[in-house]
């Protein structure tokens, strides 16, 4: 849907993806009464690819945020990015900018012949609450290289380099690296892209349906194209996940948890509430909120596992993915209450 307004003082043209059937997806319960509502779509699908269940709305369009890395990474290997498993994983990561993810983004500037004066990342602390610390403590500032995006910036200048193409555009949606990202992109989605974004980071931020992003997981689990066929690359970003996942995130963070708990997953959380994972049969699942909150992705994930039967299988750490899903609430320092899943 799109609304136009005319005439003096009109506010721009605003897009919208036609999100309307979001529905309650979580509970905010305090002392037993329920204060508020988290809306927002879930999809997961089966091993083979068909949608096995969902709620709310997940075939319309979304910016999946930084769930789409992984698929840039890909984007970037075909066309001829040469990564060791642990440099590929955090290209494909948000990472939490502790002292080793910031030491491998500086190798994958350095064997590509950069420096940190190459990154277009903005300045900025990193996510690590104690890494963030140190910084400061040590008389630091905001850089580029500590933005939890580098490692994507840092592989995007590599695969320019590798190619001959300028660095110093490599964030044009109409530069050679990023038309390829956004063919391997519609190509594993598969759908076209309706919205072309700019990410927080700088860089081109494309759209898919949660059913698309869902897709385009599972293929990369699998290792295959999205005809079926066996691809390589597709598998080496994989495994890049499976092999390093404290490179994709931070030794801290629940998503390292998560797959850490389920063998041959796969997955990446994104801003505005986004979050994908695959696991290694080819199920998979993908989930949006509409308010964005940070909060209530690991719950919405660990209860469409929950609901798939994923906790119930062999070698799954049942415990480890339901502690992922727990966000107490705190009256008085005393956890008083907790969010809650609803669409199980």
């Amino acid at each position: 849907m799109t609304r136009r307004d005319t005439g003096p003082g009109a506010r721009p043209t605003r897009r919208y993806c036609g999100r309307v059937n979001a529905v309650p997806v979580a509970e905010i319960v305090r002392n037993g009464f329920v204060e508020g509502h988290h809306y927002g779509s879930v999809v997961a699908l089966a091993a083979d690819g068909t949608v096995a269940w969902s709620v709310g709305d997940a075939d319309v369009p979304v910016l999946p945020r930084s769930c789409n890395k992984p698929v840039q990474a890909l984007g970037m290997v075909r066309v001829g990015l040469d990564l060791p498993p642990e440099l590929l994983a955090v290209a494909c990561a948000s990472h939490s900018g502790e002292p080793f993810h910031i030491e491998a983004v500086r190798r994958i500037l350095a064997d590509a012949g950069l420096t940190e004066a190459d990154l277009q990342t903005p300045p900025d602390y990193p996510l690590d609450d104690t890494a963030r610390e140190t910084v400061i403590r040590e008389g630091g500032g905001r850089e580029p290289v500590l933005m939890n995006c580098s490692g994507k910036h840092a592989a995007m200048l590599a695969a320019c380099v590798a190619n001959g193409w300028p660095t110093d555009t490599y964030r044009d949606p109409e530069h050679p690296l990023q038309q390829a990202v956004a063919a391997t992109f519609a190509e594993l989605t598969g759908e076209p892209i309706a919205v072309t974004a700019v990410d927080g980071c700088g860089a081109p931020l494309f759209s898919a349906s949660l059913v698309g992003l869902a897709a385009a997981f599972r293929r990369m689990a699998l290792g295959i194209s999205a005809s079926g066929a066996a691809d390589a690359d597709a598998a080496r970003v994989a495994t890049a996940i499976r092999t390093h996942p404290a490179y994709v995130s931070g030794t801290t963070r629940d998503e390292l948890a998560l797959l850490t708990a389920i063998p041959g997953a796969i997955g990446k959380a994104g801003a505005e509430g986004c979050y994908a994972v695959a696991l290694a049969d080819g199920r998979a699942f993908a989930l949006k909120t509409d308010d964005g909150a940070a909060r209530v992705r690991p719950v919405l994930m660990a209860e469409a596992l929950r609901r798939s039967g994923v906790l119930d299988e062999p070698g799954v750490d049942a415990e480890a993915v339901r502690r992922t899903g727990v966000v107490e609430l705190l009256g008085g320092g005393r956890p008083v209450g907790e969010i809650r899943a609803v669409f199980g």
